[in-house]
């Protein structure tokens, strides 16, 4: 049975998703392995997509396009570690023809733990970039700041 369930919260355009630091996600000290950052962000931006009816199966299926990281910038500013309850903050910064640009930080209570910029590309079967489908732009056009680019 596919999962169907969506995960956190959406206020004021951002997405809140609370996960909690798990033995996997740690290293031989307890701290968070970097490159289990992007799985948090990853894990936030497919639960962000659902909550606003966009499941990437879906989107695959119906139209033989798919999301793909294009740039990804990391700041690392503090660990997590071990059994930490941590936040993922994703907010679309701009919408374009063929891509987005997305924040997310990785934050603590008040402390932020990981700041990324990413661009996401939008492509077809054979990695070449498409325009998104227009239910899924409005979709995200609702999460961006007016200041959008209407290409």
């Amino acid at each position: 049975m596919p999962e169907t369930a969506t995960r956190g919260r959406i206020e004021n355009g951002a997405h809140y998703m609370p996960l909690r630091v798990y033995y996997e996600d740690t290293d031989a000290s307890g701290i968070v392995y970097y490159a289990n950052y992007l799985k948090f962000i990853e894990r936030a931006r497919t639960d962000l997509m659902r909550l606003v009816g966009i499941t990437h199966s879906e989107m695959v299926r119906t139209s033989g396009l798919a999301f793909a990281v294009r740039h990804c910038h990391i700041d690392y500013h503090m660990p997590a570690r071990l059994d930490d309850e941590i936040e993922v903050v994703t907010r679309i910064l701009d919408v374009r023809g063929a891509s987005l640009d997305a924040e997310q930080n990785v934050r603590r209570g008040a402390d932020n733990l990981v700041s990324t910029n990413l661009q996401i590309a939008c492509i077809d079967s054979g990695g070449r970039a498409r325009r998104l489908p227009k239910e899924i732009r409005a979709a995200l056009l609702e999460l961006a700041p007016l200041t959008v680019t209407t290409q």
